[in-house]
């Protein structure tokens, strides 16, 4: 198989839900008129806490600095799996399962933080630009890598990557098994095609912009109990549309635009993490993708700024509640 590192330089940052108005043109702008501005990597990612924002540097001057963004500080690359060598990202995800012990468990082992955005098209592991080097070492027994850079793949060897293989100097620490919750929503992971994005412009700009505004306070406060939660995901990426949202947001969309797999499934979600989770522990992809590889229960995954989310078969998820609950349980049983 092969791993891309492609061409672009990612940075991360969330903007708080009150401080959101403050954003609206630069958002509008890199959403809807993409031919005005040379961002190729843009997604954004409302949950009940905050917007997450993933966008690559042309993109990220768009934002002012402000009280209401916070920024983490690295660069970030994006990875790709191709299992037959196809490099375009219009081709259908592996999933993370099926990269979960080639990719995502190694780089554990390593203490290498990832970040994941599965999209409709693909699956992105994002990885520090810092950490190339651990990345390559670690990764090329398993994959031909190569490096994108001006519309050409380089091979890449471990002796071409800057500082050599190196671990992070971090201590191998168990990873701490966060506490999941799994609200009731049904999920669509969908895809438009960026032609028709005027055609949704009003409802889009409704769901990101206006829908979260008056439940802001109390959707602040999450509850294990908590039945329905705040999702929607919009990419942007290399000219290829993604989006993950409810059935009861589905509804506001025109059926006819959107386009999903040809088999329609349904998706739960499982959401990871009591407290915000940071971004310098490792280990965390890895806690919930390696037994659903196990298993062989297919998954798409999307780390935000303070939690991470796996959607799961819709069918799947009694199995993955159990299983989940026994690892939180009963550690010594995976």
């Amino acid at each position: 198989m092969e791993l891309h590192i492609l061409d672009h330089r990612l940075r991360v940052a969330s903007i708080t839900k009150s401080g959101l108005a403050h954003f609206t043109h630069p958002l509008i702008k890199l959403i809807f008129l993409r031919r005005r501005t040379r961002c190729k990597f843009f997604s954004m990612t409302e949950t009940p806490e905050n917007y997450t924002l993933v966008l690559d540097e042309e993109g990220f001057k768009e934002l002012e600095a402000s009280e209401h963004v916070q920024v983490e500080s690295s660069v970030w690359l994006p990875l790709n799996v191709l299992s037959d060598g196809n490099a375009s990202v219009s081709s259908q995800p592996l999933g993370v399962t099926k990269i979960a012990k080639s990719v995502i468990a190694p780089l554990a082992c390593q203490h290498v933080s990832v970040f994941m955005l599965s999209t409709y098209q693909t699956d992105f592991i994002l990885v520090r630009e810092q950490d190339l080097s651990v990345v390559v070492g670690t990764l090329e027994e398993e994959f031909n890598i190569y490096r994108e850079v001006g519309g050409e793949s380089l091979l890449v060897r471990s002796h071409n990557v800057a500082n050599g293989l190196h671990k992070n100097g971090k201590e191998a620490v168990q990873p701490t098994l966060h506490p999941v919750l799994i609200p009731q929503n049904r999920f669509c992971v969908m895809s438009l095609d960026p032609d028709t994005l005027p055609s949704v412009a009003t409802t889009l700009i409704d769901v990101l912009f206006y829908s979260g505004c008056a439940k802001e306070d109390q959707a602040s406060s999450l509850s294990p109990d908590l039945e329905h939660i705040k999702f929607f995901s919009f990419s942007l990426i290399d000219g290829y549309v993604s989006l993950v949202m409810d059935t009861d947001t589905q509804r506001e969309f025109p059926a006819d635009l959107l386009f999903t797999s040809s088999s329609g499934e349904l998706w739960r979600m499982v959401r990871i993490g009591g407290q915000p989770l940071g971004f310098d522990e490792c280990g965390i992809v890895a806690q919930i993708s390696q037994p659903l590889a196990d298993h062989d229960i297919s998954a798409y995954y999307i780390s935000t700024f303070s939690f991470d989310h796996a959607l799961v078969p819709e069918e799947d998820i009694t199995s993955v509640s159990d299983m989940l609950h026994k690892q939180r349980t009963d550690p010594t049983s995976g």
